[in-house]
């Protein structure tokens, strides 16, 4: 028998989502760090994380101990067909958002179809009701250390990013590799987990399924990942045997190092999208100067503290990351960023150079003829105070007859600096 894509319950099934948060002062009530898993002896704790992660991403996800970026928080409740395990929270300040944070709520689904599961999430039409109520609420869960952004705030999402895993049985042969071949449907199974709908939600021309899968990465003969703009899902292409099955290992990893990949993926696009918007407010009234030199601070520290495209030694965690960077045109954005922010450098320096020159000009057109008058009167012996005064007055006049030409007219135009271009 043939289960249908997405209509089946795995083996095992769980989902991580990711909602931006505010963060008004550090969790000092939870444990520091990310929130620890174990398996068969293996603990996922920061100590293990570092040795997979390069230090510098390492510092961004994690912090250091004087300064600390992550906390966590261990769960035990059940609503539903939901249970929750745990919570994490990554403090993420921006320039602009200094209380900007991801919460993570780690759960397992039991008894449920996941795919079911995920489209009440992303409260898609016909689906269930959402799962994320009562007390399992955000807000809820979330209430005396962070509030959930809400619409129309910074970095604030419609729905929760999710990470879905799930492996199959025996019976779910779409998707099952036979005889070595993983079928199509398997790549289909694992976009409706991504993208959190079915058929019905967004029907599928065949023609179209490469390009939408052509970014699957598999991680081994045994499952693959794909990662899209509002969610990302691991499937398993072999029947999963239970406890003491390699799923145990896979499992712990899509819930430590590689969502982590995925975690930096999203304060990448934050930071960049706040930057776009830094962007363009730059020629909002006076104090150019000023602003670019901000926008060129924030810039440099966003690309010293978070802009990395290689994480680790090991394949997958990178992979994932470039898939995000992808999927929102991450790298693209910001060398078009950085080549933005240089021209409004070079139109700041334009104008400081043509100041210069005009006060250089203004020096002149003053001085030449004071000057003048003053060295005739030196040269005819005249110390007489009047005359001395009937001097200046002419060389305030020849003065202001000297600045209504268009000489004179430019050289205080470029002292003025003149309009800025957006106004």
């Amino acid at each position: 028998m043939t289960t249908p894509i997405g209509s089946a319950v795995g083996v095992r099934q769980s989902v991580s989502l990711i909602i931006p948060v505010r963060l008004p002062a550090d969790p000092g009530s939870w444990p520091e760090g990310p929130l620890p898993f174990d398996v068969g002896g293996h603990r996922t704790d920061v100590a293990a994380r570092q040795t997979y992660f390069a230090h510098a991403a390492g510092r961004a996800l994690y912090g250091t101990p004087e300064r600390p970026r992550r906390w966590h928080r261990l769960a035990d409740i059940t609503h539903g067909a939901l249970h929750l395990n745990g919570m994490e929270i990554l403090r993420t300040p921006t320039a602009l958002n200094p209380q900007h944070a991801l919460a993570v709520l780690h759960f397992t689904v039991h008894t449920a179809v996941l795919l079911d599961v995920l489209r009440a999430i992303g409260l898609r039409t016909g689906a269930g009701p959402d799962p994320l109520t009562g007390p399992l609420a955000p807000d809820t869960l979330l209430s005396g250390i962070a509030t959930p952004a809400t619409t129309g705030s910074p970095f604030a999402a419609a729905h929760p990013y999710t990470v879905a895993f799930l492996t199959p049985g025996t019976t779910e042969t779409p998707a099952l590799r036979s005889a070595g071949v993983l079928p199509p449907t398997a790549d289909r199974w694992l976009w409706a987990l991504a993208s959190r709908s079915n058929e019905a939600d967004f029907p599928t021309a065949p023609e179209q399924l490469p390009a939408q899968t052509q970014d699957v990465v598999r991680i081994s003969a045994d499952w693959s990942a794909l990662v899209l703009r509002h969610g990302t899902a691991f499937l398993g292409h072999r029947p999963d045997q239970g406890s003491g099955d390699f799923y145990d290992f896979a499992a712990l990893h899509v819930r430590s190092v590689y969502l982590d990949a995925l975690l930096l993926g999203i304060v990448q696009r934050d930071h960049i999208d706040e930057l776009t918007d830094e962007l363009s407010g730059v020629f909002d009234g006076p104090g150019l100067a000023r602003r670019v030199a901000v926008l060129e601070r924030n810039i440099a520290g966003f690309r010293s503290t978070y802009w990395r495209q290689h994480l680790t030694a090991h394949g997958p965690a990178n992979e994932l990351l470039l898939a995000y960077h992808a999927q929102y045109r991450l790298p693209t954005r910001f060398e078009e960023i950085l080549a933005e922010a240089a021209d409004y450098s070079r139109l700041v320096q334009t104008q400081d150079g043509q100041q210069i020159a005009g006060a250089l000009g203004v020096l002149a057109i003053l001085g030449l003829p004071v000057g003048t008058a003053l060295s005739v009167l030196q040269v005819l012996g005249d110390a007489d105070p009047g005359d001395l005064l009937l001097a200046l007055g002419a060389a305030l006049v020849a003065t202001a007859a000297a600045l209504t030409t268009r000489y004179g007219r430019l050289v205080l135009a470029s002292l003025r600096g003149g309009p800025n271009p957006g106004e």
